[in-house]
């Protein structure tokens, strides 16, 4: 097959990792940075263009889109689609994943369980909204925010006041939640993979943070995956509509909570702390599911 992946970084561990497994069951591969690209978009004939040159056709696209590059790199994923191209997580997947309200509001209307989470517009609504999660210690997020970034955790009623104000000043678009005390700074990335989660990891933050993101250095270790915590995992993918997703729960007094689900997770720590060889496994289901997709639109054409 003729394998496409979007990603801004051919060096990174991900990308490596991917394009190695590929090319070891034979396929042929090209790392496409989907800010490089511009398109034709028609009725008859559409097409991507990179450099020069037209991209042709591919059998798959592994979208391995950075948060800062959503909008066009999501773009570039709907053209890939509509040429008729399989894509590992859809362009509605990812959008939906990148919005963390959004994803919030899908989880929650599929029962799933969540931290008691709050939303404001108006600085006057703020000290309800306190009230409204359980007052503090509380977490505020930026909307826009990623890897930890913009996720402030304000231990005092006071502080939890002061930061909403400053961040809504700011004209922010923030989000407030429950701090889940009894996870202790530790949470759990599950690694989804269709229908199945194929590996999990337990990521404990450094003392004095309560952030548990490995680049900020947190400690990864493997973890056995109770039913309970493997059906929500399953379920908040679903929800997503995502084939290949990391869903980070913590562990609370009443059961396992989502926090987010990440539509392009990262391999390094999933595959250091449980030594599986996750792209491979990743690769494997592209052959069997791209060539389902082929087959189906084949037999719609015949028909």
């Amino acid at each position: 097959m003729r394998i496409a992946i979007l990603s801004q970084g051919p060096q990174l561990y991900s990308t490596r990792r991917l394009v190695e497994a590929a090319v070891a069951r034979g396929h042929e591969v090209k790392v496409i940075n989907p800010l490089k690209c511009y398109m034709n978009i028609n009725m008859t004939k559409p097409s991507i263009h990179m450099a020069g040159k037209d991209l042709g056709h591919f059998d798959a696209v592994i979208p391995r889109i950075g948060a800062s590059v959503t909008f066009y790199g999501s773009a570039v994923l709907r053209q890939l689609e509509m040429m008729g191209v399989y894509a590992v997580n859809s362009s509605i997947g990812i959008a939906r994943s990148r919005d963390k309200l959004r994803s919030m509001q899908l989880l929650s209307r599929r029962g799933i369980g969540l931290p008691i989470t709050g939303f404001a517009n108006k600085p006057s609504d703020i000290p309800d909204l306190i009230d409204m999660v359980g007052g503090a210690p509380l977490v505020v997020k930026l909307l826009e925010g990623t890897q930890g970034i913009g996720v402030v955790l304000a231990e005092t009623r006071k502080a939890a006041e002061s930061v909403l104000e400053a961040f809504m000043g700011l004209k922010a678009n923030i989000m407030v939640q429950e701090y889940i005390a009894e996870a202790q700074g530790a949470d759990i990335r599950c690694f989804v993979l269709g229908d199945k989660v194929i590996a999990a990891m337990k990521r404990q933050a450094k003392p004095g943070e309560f952030r548990s993101n490995l680049h900020r250095g947190g400690s990864a270790t493997l973890v056995k995956l109770t039913p309970q915590e493997r059906s929500v995992a399953l379920r908040a993918a679903r929800a997503m509509g995502l084939n290949v997703a990391g869903v980070d729960l913590l562990r609370s007094n009443h059961g396992p909570v989502v926090m987010e689900v990440n539509s392009s997770p990262g391999l390094e720590g999933i595959e250091g702390s449980t030594q599986k060889d996750v792209a491979d496994a990743i690769i494997c289901f592209i052959e069997k599911n791209a060539a389902k997709t082929t087959r189906s639109s084949n037999e719609i054409a015949a028909c």
